[in-house]
């Protein structure tokens, strides 16, 4: 089986030129438990392992793709000016053909975005800590300033951590509900002080609420499919996957 065949193409209306790839913890050549394609340089790994897996990938991508040090924050960058090293950022927007965005998740969600012209794409990596503080507002917002309409985007969601998993406390819960009513909606009651929240569903109420409507994607769980993916929350120490956009 090819590398190509072990990643997910993204399944969105994208116009041509918008290519987009998700890999998933196979085709690599990383040991257990990082087994196999881990793509994350921070996590443990060989670093010689890591290298080759960034190798073999690179023969499906057009570029050395900009690889950031994610921090759960709200910082997004433009690749075209993004110097040298791994910027710390957890968000990336490009207008530049050939240039890959890329975030690396193991149960954070990975979004996507591109505009109906096919001028910008953008990849942000939305962990619950992101995706509260507003990292997809600040995608956005980034993308519209390179003269693109909310109502003109579309958007991905890749594999995270399902809604039947993600368990978090009141503290989660509250925080988001208190940046937007309608995010109760998301956390479903499970034990005594805890509650199972949906990434998927909050990520499309921030979207919705900026403007765009046509989201694609959702529906895969990282936690419960692990043959297929890594999960920090099921593993602890494990890989990161990686997902991909760039303009052709």
């Amino acid at each position: 089986m090819s590398l190509l065949e072990h990643c997910i193409v993204p399944d969105w209306p994208a116009p041509p030129n918008v290519k987009a790839l998700q890999t998933t913890r196979n085709g690599g050549v990383s040991a257990v438990p990082y087994d196999s394609l881990n793509l994350g340089d921070h996590v443990g790994d060989v670093p010689l392992a890591v290298a080759r897996n960034r190798m073999l990938l690179g023969s499906l991508l057009p570029s050395e793709p900009v690889w950031l040090k994610q921090v759960h924050g709200t910082t997004v960058i433009d690749t075209g000016v993004a110097g040298c090293g791994a910027p710390e950022a957890d968000a990336c927007v490009s207008r530049h053909r050939g240039a890959v965005c890329v975030v690396m998740t193991a149960d954070c969600l990975p979004l996507l975005l591109c505009d109906e012209q096919g001028s910008v794409v953008a990849a942000v990596h939305a962990g619950w800590r992101g995706l509260c503080d507003g990292v997809i507002e600040q995608a956005v917002q980034a993308v519209q300033a390179m003269q693109a309409s909310p109502h003109a985007l579309l958007a991905w969601m890749g594999p995270a951590i399902g809604p039947h998993a993600f368990e978090v406390g009141n503290e989660v819960r509250d925080a988001f509900i208190a940046r937007q009513t309608v995010a109760e909606s998301a956390f479903a009651a499970h034990m005594p002080g805890t509650w199972l929240a949906d990434l998927y569903r909050l990520a499309r109420q921030r979207l919705e609420a900026l403007g765009v409507t046509r989201i694609y994607g959702d529906g895969l769980c990282t936690y419960t499919e692990r043959e297929r993916f890594f999960s920090y929350r099921r593993d602890g120490t494990t890989g990161r996957m990686g997902t991909f956009v760039w303009l052709e």
